[in-house]
């Protein structure tokens, strides 16, 4: 397909991405992917040796099954089942090649990018939301040694490190720096620990805290974040505490400056969710559709990998049919 114009351009090489190029190819839709990143980006910047929370099964796309030497797959396991799927399917990929805006109406769009123009037909945009975190919006919070991303914990080794979050990957990254000779603090705005912990997570977390192995301060604010420490506000006034790193768990959400150059609408609920149809995905923009997580707007939580993926036939279907008139 490579050369021709495509009849659809996917933005994202996500898995749902990826099972919109699949479904659409096989709908007869000559289809391009376009990606600012890796192939699934989210996933390469996944901490190592992550485990999914769900099974092979539920991560599949194109009905390609997902072999695993274990019950739920590993991250690197993941990363090469979708690229072996991509290369079994020949979709066409650009990667590394950033989306600014779409000009255009249906039926005659140009995808601008950094690199040129795609003319298209139709527009998924499958970005997701990994790219970018909730800010905690203090002084301090662009140095070094922040980061809203917990890659391994061997860089924190005997070193004073601060996690912000109560929710599993909060959890996790406690619990493996704690593993690894950390020194950790975990700084939770809530009273308590997020009842969202994997059940099987939180017993480890909740009896770490209780030997005082991890510490834990509940209705916790950060402040401030400078060289050496972090200043945090409590119901009984502000501390500081000595401080190597901060690890900000505190979650991501849609690109919104991304999606408003698309062309799509936000409503104005809590979720921020973009203005989308349910039964069809295609948003307020005629001919561009949402697939996948960033249909959710701010509630991240509700779509994934696993109810994310279905989306691809229902678009692959309705533009299909669009095209075919």
């Amino acid at each position: 397909m490579t050369g021709s114009l495509p009849d659809v351009v996917v933005v994202g090489a996500g898995p749902v991405g990826l099972a919109c190029a699949i479904e659409c190819g096989r709908s007869g839709l000559r289809t391009r992917g376009i990606d600012k990143g890796a192939l699934v980006n989210s996933l390469v910047g996944y901490p190592t040796g992550m485990e999914f929370f769900s099974t092979p099964d539920l991560l599949e796309i194109g009905g390609h099954p997902f072999p695993t030497r274990h019950y739920k797959p590993l991250r690197e396991e993941a990363l090469d089942y979708y690229r072996k799927v991509a290369t079994a399917e020949h979709l066409d990929l650009s990667l590394y090649e950033r989306v600014e805006r779409l000009e255009g109406s249906e039926g005659a769009f140009d995808v601008v990018t950094d690199r040129g123009r795609h003319r298209t037909g139709r527009v998924i945009v499958a970005t997701g939301f990994f790219d970018h975190p909730m800010a905690l919006g203090v002084p301090g919070e662009d140095l070094p040694k922040v980061s809203h991303y917990f890659k391994e914990a061997f860089p924190y080794t005997g070193q004073d490190v601060v996690i912000v979050g109560a929710k599993n990957s909060a959890a996790k990254a406690a619990l493996q720096c704690y593993r690894h000779g950390a020194r950790v603090t975990m700084l939770v705005r809530s009273p308590a620990l997020s009842e969202k912990i994997k059940y099987w997570i939180r017993p480890d977390l909740e009896n770490r805290i209780a030997e005082g192995s991890i510490s834990a301060v509940f209705g916790a604010t950060v402040t401030s974040i400078a060289d050496d420490t972090v200043t945090f506000r409590t119901v009984d006034g502000e501390r500081t505490i000595p401080n190597d790193w901060v690890l900000a768990m505190t979650g991501y959400r849609p690109d919104y400056g991304f999606l408003s150059a698309m062309g799509i609408g936000v409503g104005d609920d809590d979720a921020r969710t973009p203005v989308h149809d349910p039964a069809s995905f295609e948003s307020d923009r005629a001919g561009v559709f949402l697939a996948g997580t960033v249909c959710g707007g701010l509630a991240t939580s509700r779509w994934f990998i696993e109810n994310g993926r279905h989306h691809a036939k229902m678009i692959a279907a309705g533009i299909a049919a669009r095209v075919r008139g």
